[in-house]
């Protein structure tokens, strides 16, 4: 997170600003997670902000069409084989540093965040995702987003795990095997 001028928050303001987001954008829930790839933020911030990339890595996300340059239209695999969708515009953009965004009125399931891309040095860039959401159904509906591992804190773990996959090998790592596999194997 940031300050009013763009330089990044200190980690007990960052806390601060966390929880007023928590409380003041989303009445449900706020997940956070982080993941270093060895690639330079600029990339990273280039790949993520061509939105059409994202369900190359986004386990959930069927789709997603770009209807201008700030405002696109997502659907998402929900538990029990449904569906969600929503619109959602970009609300905050720093070149590569920030893409923060907020769904538009008359979502499935509201929801608002910010990708963060801060450089590590040798080691690459950190990328920080921060989800704020209102699940639907309530509590009952977080219990059958967990049990169908669908719930947006264990999924914005994955995607960024698969994020940077694809960015460091070229490529997402699937655990189903590829006929040839099947072949080696004698199956």
């Amino acid at each position: 997170m940031e300050d009013p001028d763009g330089r990044p928050c200190e980690p007990a303001e960052r806390r601060r600003a966390a929880r007023y987001l928590q409380t003041q954008r989303c009445a449900g829930r706020c997940r956070g997670t982080a993941v270093t790839i060895n690639r330079p933020a600029a990339e990273l911030f280039a790949y993520f902000r061509d939105f059409t990339n994202l369900p190359g890595f986004m386990e959930n996300v069927e789709r997603i069409d770009v209807t201008d340059g700030h405002r696109s239209h997502w659907v998402v695999k929900a538990p029990a084989g449904r569906t969600v969708e929503w619109d959602a515009r970009v609300t905050r953009e720093v070149p590569d540093r920030l893409i923060a965004w907020t769904s538009e009125d008359g979502a499935d399931v509201p929801n608002s965040g910010q990708i963060e891309f801060h450089d590590a040095g040798a080691r690459g860039t950190v990328v920080t995702a921060t989800i704020l959401y209102d699940p639907p159904g309530g509590a009952i509906g977080r219990i059958v987003a967990k049990m169908f591992q669908r719930e947006p804190k264990i999924q914005a773990r994955r995607d960024l795990r698969r994020f940077k996959q694809l960015m460091e090998t070229g490529e997402v790592a699937t655990p189903a095997m590829n006929p040839q596999q099947h072949e080696e194997m004698g199956l």
